[in-house]
């Protein structure tokens, strides 16, 4: 354990950012999954809808850190791929 006071106060706050980023990122994968899922079912109208919701999550969860901007730009590419095969 910390016997300085700057070093305990340095692991609260790596506490603190852990849970925020393991939220952030719980919500991104989440929302990539139920986007997949619409597109695996075949469902355009679900999944044109989720599209723009779901890119935004991803370019928060870059904007704070959580993931790398090359993560999210090859997530978001390949989502938008999979949303526009759907169309045929």
């Amino acid at each position: 354990m910390a016997n300085i006071k700057s070093a305990e106060k340095r692991i609260r706050k790596t506490a603190t950012q852990q849970a925020r980023n393991r939220t952030r990122r719980s919500a991104m994968r989440t929302a990539v999954k139920n986007l997949r899922e619409a597109v695996e079912a075949g469902e355009a109208n679900t999944a044109r809808e989720l599209l723009p919701q779901t890119l935004s999550i991803v370019d928060t969860t870059a904007s704070k850190g959580v993931i790398h901007a090359n993560t999210a730009a090859r997530t978001k590419s390949r989502l938008t791929k999979a949303v526009a095969s759907l169309d045929g």
